[in-house]
Formats: structure tokens, C-alpha cells, sequence
């Protein structure tokens, strides 16, 4: 049942707040728009002028106080423009947004239209112009001929035109006048009319875009009509302002225009909130394949900058991005029309979505933009989006086009795009509910029975056949159901491609609530703690995505939106949810409630088409169809005489009186009681806001935005304080980030040290690094006004070299000496890496790479080197190219800033780094490597003929010999990733070629890195267990700043020797009464512990498994400790007794058994393994590598875990015959419960598939 509403009340549940007219000021005059960035030698009549604010209604509202000079600017965003009869004169439609501090957006809807001009002073001033430029471009076309040049110095300026103009007497100004009528752009009054635009806008709190759009095109048509309106013009303006409410929320109004009504609506509480803007428009503007990268983009918070001519377009395409992101809001600086006074923002060093009109003839390669290593620029008119680079790709990319372009082809749409034909003018909407509105009347008593019947029969033959009867619009009424159609397939197309979208974000986040922190014991707690508190555990989120995902996913939960979205979750537990939070989480019940398919693996799931899109426009049908509520009509007002007359083709000067508040004169005005207004107040201020009005502050509080409403003001001290809020954002952020960084990379590190569960993944350091790299670009874009390239910090490292280069005086660096400059062509070795030297490698190994590309590498580079803050310190010494390169408001040029921005940095040289070595994987590096001796027999090297081949996660460097009588040796070969094993040895049988090797270094002479390799054993025959190669484990060394320069000279620095675990062990046999057999089995079950959780992280998070099988604490050396536990031996001192001599005598008594047939008493079992044992341990023995009783131990162990026998073995060596004369009574491996403990232990490690590297396994044939 319809019913009748009136909004008399508060402002904030009308349909509209304001009514403004923007136009000439003919008081003042005209006055050039220097923002405009036109040149005088353009025609006055193509020139921008200032704009004024002509009338507003009200004065002002309590909520939202009228901001004069935004609307202004938002609503003329070129200034005025002047026409002749020559020119178009179609009228223009546009709409604009303006976000206030505490998250509300205010909607602009603008018709623009041309009036003709009737002040004399302005036609004058016009014309005068007209002149003057005439003068100007006569002048300096015979300036600038041969015969005229030597009068150019004394050529009249644009200046001095007055003063020109003022002398000329009447016979030059007629000739001058005669001569211009010839030229384009020019203007005579007695001749010509003049015209001049203006601007009629209505500002609504919600986006009612249609709506909006036909009140404004109606009142205009009723002003260039010849035939007056059937009220005046003030009593409609009133009306929409005063009586027409907004509509209830699930429910449709319907108001009236000057020539028919108007039907808008408003989604439900369990609906996607309100979204007018018309999607189908955007997506044919673009394609989906672009919509869809522009989205990742806005989702990812890059930097989003639209061009077009069409201000419209402009907004089309944003509003639709800020539509499709439900459940998450923008955060960031949200301008879609930025007009001329407000470029300075293109500045701006922070995540942006702004749009900018392209004049005719604009080149993207002329326009120079400070930031571009983060921007997504996208030209609407020529359907092109220029995304940043690594951009990843949306989840289910391919599946979600597919889905899209079967929504737009339902609705006749081509996928891959289309420019739309849309006509000039915005045309009423007259549809059939106007004659729905005349049969309502008869209801009332309006219309008699007669016309009643006339009309019911128009209506029924006009929907049977489309018939050609002519509406009150001039238009047959065919036309105008055709028009409702569209409209209404309009919308079904927006809501269907809005729940496409819904549905992807709830089948990636439909369990989130499982991974939200709840940490606070209340909500003040809470946001005291804020910044060090993690609300999402981002790690165990990402452990169970599918692998294609973590690349966006990983990217997008360190964004602000998600950040926001999250903390709305958590505060939700104090205070009432958000309401688009609240409606994501009741559509995810819904989902969950009736989806009937058994709960999947989330990283197996399989894409699922949306399925409620139909439902959905069937909901938005029947509320446009049919009108729920009505609004008083427009009725006469208590005006003056005279006043409201028609004058045809002029806007009227509008009666203050009646219009600066509402009147209580309507029957009609009282039916809305005090409770409907407070609801509607409620709901007004939460579907659009986001934020429930009790807790708003709080909200305001965590997510400390940009004041968007001080963005919009031009005036240079806004502009500065703007400025100076960017440079406190970025100092703020950087500290952050570092912070940030550091907890997560300390996190990591306690893990690998035992310490703690892990908290990230590789791919989560990845991204976090990519944020800092994105920071700086947009630290170093801040204020930039000389760049190269499209990386601002690229840019400045490229200019720094240049005047290096210039300053440079050649000198040999300490150390050149002892490099072999025939081996190594790269010059970058000279010292541990300056700015230049470091930009030089980059240079060299980038062929092919951008300038963003490069920027990151080095980044990367300094970050992994510890040298990243010392970098940039060293950049920003030369203050002569700092006042160069950027403008005095530039963030490098706040010095106290600087340097806290530098401290910060300077903080994550706390951590170690491997972004370079680990992104970089393909690239070419120097190694050097240092044998270390011990110290009293280092002289023994000269007797030894060693080589070295090392490997790492990417590889090995083959084998490569060392020189005779050095301990060193450099060599290049391709990225070995982290350095994990190191084979050692040397050709040299003799009985006098031995050494004992203390370790072996290997340098990273790119990275800094230091490896060292401990060895503390013999390396020869005749000595040791006769080894004459050794596998050695390795491990990472800090940088020592000081104390490492020493192996940056050519000689090697003598260390003392460690002390190694396997010394530890043998040392120990002296006393091994001391040894307790709890702290050996302890140590077996932490090795087999490290090894079940090294399998059970996430891929990416796993380290090295040669260190714990083969490194201290590893599982070889604690199977080792177990097995010569108890080991007898006649050796003197106990020296020298290896396992491997009791595993080789207990093989060959199994062998001697079985070709006896078996001797009497024995209790080895026979059987597979037993033969297994046999065959490894011979094969092992019969490897032509010479690596000696404890190399042959630890091959043993790690074949028999890779191949899942070391659980069997165990038991066979526990019952051999030899074991009892071997080992003392107390031995551990005659105690059959210890045995029994052991095996079970190692077999649970058979589930888990290990791969040995190639240095550990090579030369065995099994």
C-alpha cells in the first residue's frame, strides 16, 4: 500500500540537502582562472574564468555546513566557459563526491546548461579581450618577422594590453575590430550573442545518481520552455528540499519533477548497500579484463589515476571500483574530478584514487607525474589501464572474467568492451508512471470518471502494442517504456555484477573470524596498544589459501582496508558492528547455513558461481516497478508578487524567503512523527558512513585518516599544512613498517633458534620488503620536479652518479691487488659497496630490467648488505642536487624528518636479510674462498692440493681448484642461493700431504655474506679416520662491521679453532662414565623433533634440512652420541674410535653367517633388511669418493632416513653377536627398551619424503 511521506524535519532524512547555482558573478566581473593553466595566447573565448556561487538553499544544515569554495570548484571544475552561436551549446551532466573527516560522503549532481549573457559590463569585458588578444597576436606575429625585429624588445606584453587598448583612438579600434571578426574564437556583440555556462546542483546524502539526474534535467527543460511550468520554479526546488524524504530503507519513493514523477529506492537491511552508478557503463568503457586489473589494483591500495574528457566518466568508473570493494571501504585520499587548483595533489606520497580531465590533444607521454612505480594510470577514453609492475594476479582471475562476461552478455553487453552511445542531453525520464500518477489523482478526487477512462485505455493500448500516442513529453509512449526498461535493466545488471563480486570476497574470507586476535581485555586497552598488537594471524590465513592465491592474498592483508575491516571485527566486540561489516558476516551465516556440500580443504576448493544474482534483481524490480511511498506534490508558496515569473531560456533569480527554510503550510507536512525521523536519521547516518553514530569517535580514532575534507580547500596555507600532514604520513609509516619488519623477521629468527612457533613466510617477508620499496618510491616521488624514468628513486640515484662520475678521481681501492681481474669482469669487488658501486653491479646484471626494476634491486641489495640506511644517508649528503631535484615542500628537504626516517631504517640492520640473493636468483656472483688451518700448522698447506665445490639452495659451483701453495681462491658462477654444504678435498695421496683444517670461509663479494664452514679434522691419509674429502656444513656469519674488515685485505684472517661437536664427542670417550644416557636420548628426540617440525611449516617458511640432518644438534652426530655410548676400546687414550668400524664388523658378521648356513645361538633375524643393511654398507664402501670412517657414518644415516630403513637397522645392529663383547653392560644400545624408544622415534619420520642434496649422495650406487 502506498503511503504519503513528507521530510519537513531534520535535515539529515530529506532526499537532498542543498540546491546550489553556480554561474557568472556579474558583480565582480570576470576573473581569469590561473589554475586553469591556459595561456593568454588562446582566444578569450576559450579561456577559463572564475566561477561563483550564485544562490545555495538552506544557508546551511547542522550536520553537513556548506562548504562554498569545494562545491564551487567541484561543480564548474574548468571555471566558467563562454560560447557564441557558432559552438555546441548541448548541456552537460556531471556528478562529484566530497568526503568528510569522519568517513561520510556528501553527492554531487550537476547539470550544466549555457545562458545567454545580458550584463553589458561582462559583454564589454568580452569583447575588450577580444581585442587585446587580437592586439597581442598581431604584435608578436611581426615581432617575430625579419623586418620587424628589432622592434620585438619593445613588442606590448600581455601586461601592458590595458594601458595598448586605452590609446588605440576609435579608427583603430573599428579596424581592429573589423580584422578580428575573421578570426576563430572571436567575438562581436553587435553581431553575436554571447553565452555562458551555469550550474544548477543538488547535493543529496545519498548517491540517488537517476533520481537527482531527472529533478535537475526537468527543472531545466522547464526554464528553456517556451510554455511556463504549472508552478513556479521555487515551489519544486522547495519541495525536494523540504518535503521529499529519503526512502525507508527495502523501500521505494516516489516524488515529483516539474513535468512527471520520479521513482528512487533504497536497498533493504540484507541487501548490498545503495550503488547507482551504472556499472554496465563502466565495464563497456573499459572491458572486464581491465575493470578487473583496475580493481586488484584499488584492492591493493597502488596509487589510481583515471583520465578522460568526460568529468562523468570519471566518476562512473570510480564510484563503480569503491562499489565492487564490499565489504572493505577505501581508506585512503578519494577525488575522482580533481579540477586545476587541486593538481598539487597529484603529489601526493600516499595510496590515492583521483581522476583528472585530459584536455584535447593531451599525450600520456606528456604528462609528467611524480609517482609512477606505484601507479595505476588509466586512460577511460582509449580503454587502457597501465597497472605497476609485479602486479598479482586476482584469485580465480580467469574463472571470475568468465563469470562477468555471461552477466554482461545477458544483458546484450560485449565483454571485451565498447564505447557507449549516450545522448548529449540528459533527457527527463517520462515513464508510465506518470499516467500512474494521474489515475492516483482521480483516486483522490482530481480527475473525473471520463478522463479517467480515456487515460486507462491510453495506458492498457500503450503496453499491449508500444502504440504511437505522444506523451506530455513529445515523446510516443512506446519511447517511454523503452526508457523505463532501460533503466530498470540498468539496475538489475549493477546488483547482478555487485553479488558476483560479493561472492568472491565471501568464499576467500568466509573464515576470517577464525584468524581474528582477540587479545584486549576492553576496548581502551585495546586502541592503547594498537600499533603492537597483531589483530590477524596472517601466517596460519595463509597456510591454508591455495598456493595460486598468496601472492594477492599475501599483498592485500597488509593493506589498510583489510587492516580497517579487521579492527571493525575486533572493536565489534565493545561496541555495535559496522553495518557493512555486520551484512558481510549475516551473508556468510546465510552462506554457511544453507550450503549443503561437505566442508573442503580450502586450498583444494573449486570455484563456485554466485548463486543468489537473480534473486537479488528480482528484489530491485519489484521495488521500481511499483512504488511503495509518495511525497507531498509540489505546491504554491507564499510569495511575493511578481515574483516567479517565466522567462524562456533564463534561469530565474529564485526568492530567498521561501527557499532558505521549510514551510509547515502542507496537509501533508505532519505525517512523518518524531520516532520515523530518528530512525531515519539512524539509518541515513550508518549506510553511509559506515560507522554507528555512538561509537563514531572511536572509530575516527583507530583509523586516523587524512582530513579529506581539508584536501578539497586550494588556498596556500591549506596547501602547505596539506603537505605537511604527507610528511608526518610517510615518518609515520616508515616507522611502522620498520617496526613491523622487525618483529616479524625477529619472530623468524626465534624460531629457527628454537625459541617459539613461526609467525611468517617467506612470501610474507617478501611483501612486507615490496611495502618498503613501495614507501620509499613514494618518499622519494614526494615534491620531486626533475625526474628520469618512471622510479623517483632511480631517478635521484641516477643524478648522484652523474655527478660522481664528474668529481670521481681515479684511485686504487685497498685489496684490488689480490683480484684476478682476468676472472672477474664485474667491477664492484674494489670495497665492501658504495652507493655507485652497488648501482654499477645493478646495471650489469639488469639488461632488460625497468627503472622501477632496478630501484628495487637495489633496495634489496642495501637491505641484504646492512648498508640500506648508510645508502641513502650518502644520497642525501649532496644538498646542491636535493634543491635540484625537488620543490622546498619535498620531504627530503625536512631535514629533523629526514633523519628520523633514516633511523628507522637504519633499525632493521638488526636482522639478517636474504631478499637479494633469494629474489635474484638467476644472476651471476662472485665467490671467494678461504681455507683456514689451524694456526701452529698452516705451513702444512703447501704439502696439500685441495679443491672445493660449494652448494647452495639454487645449485653448486662444480669443482674448483685451489692454486698451489695459496689457501684462496675466487671464482663467478650463477646464484648459489643460501650456502648450505661445502665439499673439501684434495688429490694428493702421499703420507705427507695432510692438513688440519680448521674451517673454510666463503664471501659473497656482492651481498657482504659471510659462510663459514667448521671442519676441526684431518684432511689426508694416515691420520684421523684417513679422509681424503670431507663434507662440511654451513652457517651464516653476521657482518662484524670492524671487526670483519680484515677479510677484505688480501690476507686471510688466522682464527682460532672452535669447538666442534664431533671433538666434543671423541673427547668425551675418556670419561664417558660422566656421560648420562637421559642427556643422549634427550638429544635424539630434539633432533627427530626439529625434523617432524621443519616438515610441518608451510613450504616457504621451511630452512635448511642438511643442517638438521647433518649439522651440531643434527641427527647424524645425536645417533652418533647413541651409538658410542658404552663403545669399548683397547686403543691408548681411547682415541680415534669411530661407529663406522662396529657397523662394518657387525655387516661382515652378518654376511659370515649367512654363508655358514647359520651359526648355533644366533639372534639375528634374517630377512630383507638384514640384506638391505648389507648391500648400502658395501655400496657405501665401494664409492670411489675417499671421505674417510665419519663421512661414511653420516652417509649411512642419511640414506638409510631418506629410503625409511634407519628404524629397521637399529634393531639388527641392537642384536647382533658382537654387540655384547663390544659395548660395557650400561651401553644404550644393549638396553632393549632404549632400542625399542629409538626405533620408534625414527619411525616416525617415515612419513615425511626427504631429499638429500647431490654433495651428500654423490659417487654411491645403490
Amino acid at each position: 500500500m502506498n503511503g504519503t511521506a513528507a521530510a519537513t524535519g531534520s535535515a539529515s532524512c530529506r532526499f537532498a540537502h542543498y540546491f546550489v547555482v553556480c554561474g557568472v558573478d556579474t558583480e565582480t566581473g570576470l576573473e581569469p582562472d590561473e589554475g586553469a593553466g591556459e595561456g593568454f595566447e588562446q582566444s578569450p573565448i576559450r579561456r577559463s574564468f572564475k566561477s561563483k556561487v550564485l544562490v545555495h538553499y538552506p544557508e546551511s544544515t547542522d550536520r553537513n555546513p556548506f562548504n562554498k569554495d569545494a562545491v564551487n570548484m567541484l561543480c564548474m571544475p574548468r571555471g566558467l566557459s563562454f560560447r557564441t552561436r557558432a559552438d555546441r551549446l548541448d548541456p552537460q551532466f556531471h556528478s562529484f563526491t566530497m568526503s568528510f573527516d569522519d568517513g561520510t560522503r556528501s553527492y554531487g549532481f550537476v547539470h550544466t546548461f549555457y545562458e545567454e549573457v545580458t550584463s553589458a559590463p561582462i559583454i564589454t569585458a568580452m569583447q575588450t579581450l577580444c581585442q587585446m588578444h587580437h592586439v597581442e597576436h598581431h604584435s608578436a606575429s611581426s615581432a617575430s618577422s625579419p623586418s620587424s625585429s628589432s622592434s620585438s624588445a619593445s613588442s606590448p606584453s600581455t601586461s601592458s594590453m590595458d594601458s595598448l587598448v586605452s590609446s588605440l583612438d576609435e579608427s583603430d579600434t573599428e579596424s581592429l575590430v573589423s580584422a578580428c571578426l575573421g578570426c576563430a574564437g572571436s567575438f562581436d556583440p553587435a553581431r553575436d550573442t554571447l553565452y555562458v555556462s551555469k550550474a544548477l546542483c543538488l547535493l543529496t546524502p545519498l548517491p540517488f545518481l537517476q533520481a537527482a539526474r531527472e529533478f535537475l534535467s526537468q527543472l531545466h527543460q522547464a526554464v528553456t520552455s517556451h510554455t511556463a511550468p504549472p508552478l513556479p520554479i521555487e515551489s519544486y526546488i522547495h519541495n525536494i528540499l523540504y518535503e521529499v524524504p529519503l526512502p525507508p530503507p527495502g523501500r521505494s519513493l516516489r516524488f515529483h519533477g516539474v513535468q512527471g514523477p520520479i521513482v528512487c529506492q533504497r536497498p533493504g537491511p540484507g541487501e548490498l548497500p545503495l550503488g547507482e552508478y551504472p556499472l554496465g557503463e563502466a565495464f563497456s568503457l573499459l572491458g572486464v579484463d581491465n575493470m578487473v586489473q583496475l580493481l586488484t589494483c584499488a584492492l591493493l591500495e597502488t596509487q589510481v589515476l583515471l583520465c578522460s574528457q568526460d568529468y562523468q566518466r570519471l566518476m562512473t568508473v570510480a564510484e563503480g571500483v569503491t562499489t565492487l570493494l564490499f565489504p572493505f571501504q577505501w581508506q585512503h585520499i578519494y577525488l575522482p574530478i580533481v579540477s586545476a587548483p587541486l593538481h598539487h595533489l597529484l603529489d601526493a606520497p600516499v595510496p590515492f584514487l583521483m581522476g583528472f580531465q585530459r584536455r584535447d590533444g593531451t599525450q600520456r607521454s606528456s604528462l609528467h607525474l611524480p609517482h609512477e612505480a606505484n601507479l595505476c594510470f588509466v586512460d577511460i577514453d582509449n580503454r587502457c589501464v597501465e597497472a605497476p609492475e609485479d602486479l598479482p594476479v586476482f584469485p580465480d582471475q580467469t574463472e571470475l572474467i568468465q563469470e562477468l562476461s555471461e552477466v554482461l552478455l545477458r544483458f546484450g553487453l560485449p565483454p571485451q568492451g565498447g564505447v557507449l552511445t549516450t545522448p548529449a542531453t540528459a533527457s527527463p525520464r517520462l515513464s508510465s508512471l506518470v499516467l500512474e500518477d494521474l489515475m492516483e489523482d482521480r483516486r483522490n478526487g482530481n480527475l473525473g470518471g471520463e478522463e479517467l477512462e480515456v487515460l486507462e485505455r491510453l495506458q492498457a493500448l500503450a503496453r499491449r502494442c508500444g502504440g504511437e500516442k505522444m506523451s506530455d513529453g513529445g515523446k510516443t509512449l512506446g519511447h517511454v517504456f523503452e526508457e523505463e526498461e532501460e533503466e530498470l535493466k540498468a539496475a538489475k545488471l549493477n546488483i547482478q555484477l555487485r553479488e558476483v563480486f560479493a561472492g568472491r570476497f565471501a568464499a576467500l574470507f568466509g573464515r576470517y573470524e577464525e584468524f581474528v586476535i582477540h587479545s584486549a581485555l576492553d576496548l581502551d586497552s585495546w586502541l592503547s596498544n594498537r600499533e603492537g598488537t597483531f589483530s590477524f594471524d596472517k601466517g596460519s590465513f595463509l597456510s591454508v589459501q591455495p598456493a595460486t592465491h598468496l601472492h594477492f592474498l599475501s599483498r592485500f592483508l597488509e593493506t589498510s582496508m583489510f587492516s580497517s575491516f579487521v579492527d571493525g571485527k575486533v572493536i565489534s566486540r565493545w561496541a555495535d558492528r559496522e553495518p557493512l561489516q555486520q551484512l558481510f558476516d549475516s551473508r556468510l551465516e546465510r552462506e554457511r547455513l544453507y550450503d549443503t556440500d561437505e566442508e573442503e580443504d580450502s586450498r583444494n576448493c573449486h570455484y563456485r558461481k554466485c548463486t543468489t544474482v537473480f534473486e537479488s534483481a528480482q528484489v530491485i524490480e519489484r521495488r521500481l516497478l511499483k512504488a511503495d511511498h509518495t511525497a507531498i506534490h509540489p505546491h504554491l508558496l507564499d510569495m511575493r508578487i511578481g515574483q516567479g515569473r517565466h522567462h524562456p531560456g533564463y534561469f530565474p533569480k529564485l526568492q530567498a524567503d521561501v527557499l532558505a527554510q521549510g514551510q509547515n503550510t502542507n496537509k501533508w507536512s505532519g505525517r512523518v512523527t518524531s520516532s520515523r525521523r530518528t530512525d531515519l536519521k539512524r539509518s541515513t547516518v550508518t549506510e553511509h558512513s559506515g560507522v554507528d553514530n555512538e561509537h563514531r569517535p572511536k572509530h575516527i580514532f583507530v583509523r586516523k585518516n587524512l582530513r579529506q575534507a581539508k584536501l578539497l580547500d586550494s588556498s596556500p596555507q591549506a596547501v602547505t599544512q596539506t603537505h605537511r600532514e604527507f610528511v608526518d604520513g610517510l615518518l609515520s609509516e616508515c616507522r611502522l613498517k620498520t617496526k613491523r619488519m622487525l618483529m616479524e623477521r625477529m619472530g623468524k629468527e626465534s624460531v629457527e633458534l628454537g625459541q617459539g612457533e613461526a609467525n611468517i613466510t617467506g612470501l610474507q617477508e617478501n611483501t612486507l620488503i615490496h611495502g618498503l620499496c613501495d614507501l620509499l618510491e613514494r618518499t622519494w616521488g614526494h615534491g620531486l620536479q626533475l625526474k628520469q624514468g618512471k622510479s623517483a628513486l632511480w631517478s635521484h640515484l641516477l643524478h648522484y652518479q652523474a655527478t660522481r662520475v664528474k668529481m670521481e678521481i681515479p684511485a686504487e681501492s685497498p685489496g684490488s691487488n689480490c683480484l684476478d681481474q682476468r676472472t672477474l669482469d664485474v667491477g664492484t669487488l674494489l670495497l665492501r659497496g658504495s652507493v655507485t658501486q652497488d648501482m654499477r653491479f645493478i646495471q650489469t646484471m639488469s639488461e632488460g630490467m625497468s627503472e622501477v626494476g632496478q630501484a628495487r634491486a637495489w633496495i634489496h641489495l642495501a637491505l641484504e648488505k646492512k648498508m640500506l640506511s648508510q645508502h641513502l644517508k650518502e644520497l642525501l649528503t649532496n644538498q646542491e642536487l636535493l634543491r635540484q631535484l625537488y620543490k622546498p615542500h619535498a620531504f627530503l628537504l625536512c631535514e629533523e624528518e629526514r633523519e628520523q626516517f633514516l633511523f628507522h631504517l637504519l633499525s632493521l640492520n638488526t636482522v639478517d636479510y636474504l631478499c637479494f640473493t633469494r629474489v635474484f636468483a638467476s644472476i651471476s656472483i662472485p665467490y671467494r674462498v678461504v681455507i683456514i688451518p689451524m694456526k701452529k700448522l698452516s705451513i702444512a698447506m703447501a704439502t696439500v692440493d685441495p679443491w672445493v665445490c660449494v652448494s647452495g639452495e639454487l645449485g653448486d659451483s662444480g669443482v674448483r681448484q685451489i692454486p698451489k701453495n695459496t689457501q684462496e681462491i675466487f671464482f663467478q658462477c650463477k646464484n648459489l642461493g643460501r650456502l648450505s654444504t661445502l665439499q673439501l678435498g684434495q688429490e694428493n695421496s702421499g703420507l705427507l700431504a695432510k692438513c688440519l683444517i680448521d674451517c673454510v670461509m666463503v664471501y659473497n663479494e656482492i651481498t657482504g655474506h659471510t659462510y663459514k664452514f667448521p671442519c676441526g679434522r684431518w684432511l689426508g691419509k694416515g691420520v684421523g679416520d684417513g679422509s681424503l674429502e670431507r663434507v662440511l656444513i654451513g652457517q651464516l656469519v653476521s657482518p662484524g662491521g670492524e671487526e670483519d674488515a680484515g677479510r677484505w685485505t688480501g690476507t686471510p684472517p688466522e682464527l682460532a679453532s672452535p669447538s666442534q661437536s664431533v671433538r666434543a664427542v671423541l673427547e668425551s670417550l675418556g670419561s664417558r662414565s660422566r656421560i648420562l644416557s637421559v642427556e643422549v636420548q634427550e638429544d635424539m628426540r630434539e633432533a627427530a623433533n626439529n625434523l617432524v617440525k621443519h616438515f610441518h611449516k608451510p613450504e616457504q617458511e621451511r630452512g635448511n634440512l642438511t643442517v638438521l640432518l647433518c649439522g651440531e644438534g643434527g641427527l647424524v652426530l645425536s645417533l652418533e652420541k647413541f651409538l658410542l655410548h658404552g663403545l669399548k676400546s683397547n686403543r691408548l687414550f681411547l682415541r680415534n674410535v669411530f661407529v663406522w668400524d662396529f657397523v662394518e664388523k657387525t655387516v661382515v658378521s652378518i654376511e659370515t653367517a649367512d654363508q655358514m648356513g647359520g651359526l648355533h645361538g644366533s639372534t639375528l633375524p634374517k630377512g630383507p633388511p638384514c640384506d638391505l643393511l648389507c648391500h648400502y654398507v658395501n655400496a657405501i664402501n665401494a664409492s670411489p669418493r675417499n671421505i674417510g670412517k665419519e663421512g661414511k657414518f653420516q652417509l649411512f644415516v642419511c640414506l638409510g632416513i631418506r629410503d625409511r630403513l634407519l628404524s629397521h637397522w637399529l634393531p639388527l645392529l641392537a642384536e647382533c653377536p658382537l654387540t655384547a663383547p663390544s659395548y660395557e653392560d650400561g651401553a644404550l644400545l644393549r638396553d632393549r627398551a632404549a632400542v625399542h624408544s629409538l626405533s620408534r622415534i625414527l619411525h616416525t619420520l617415515n612419513e615425511f619424503t626427504i631429499t638429500l642434496e647431490t654433495a651428500l649422495v654423490k659417487g654411491v650406487d645403490l
